[in-house]
């Protein structure tokens, strides 16, 4: 599933309010005639800040996903010999 992201525009106000991201989660489907065309499945509005968390746990955790099959491949490539 494709991700845009882009800068989600606030109203002007006097206080001060964080950055905002608009992220649309994209689908690819077939058109009636048969074509692929990418539609929007969702979209979430978040700030800035929160989205760059989120990212950085996500990296986190599929780096570790990443150091555990690495271990798995030495375990079976040990098997096969």
């Amino acid at each position: 599933m494709a991700k845009v992201i882009s800068e989600k525009s606030v109203e002007v106000s006097s206080v001060e309010q964080p950055k905002m991201v608009e992220i649309k989660m994209m689908r690819t489907m077939k058109d009636a005639a048969g074509k692929d065309v990418e539609v929007v499945d969702f979209v979430d509005v978040k700030s800035v800040d929160e989205a760059i968390s989120q990212a950085e746990e996500r990296k986190a955790s599929l780096e570790a996903q990443v150091v555990e099959l690495d271990a798995e491949l030495v375990d079976l490539k040990a098997i096969k010999g």
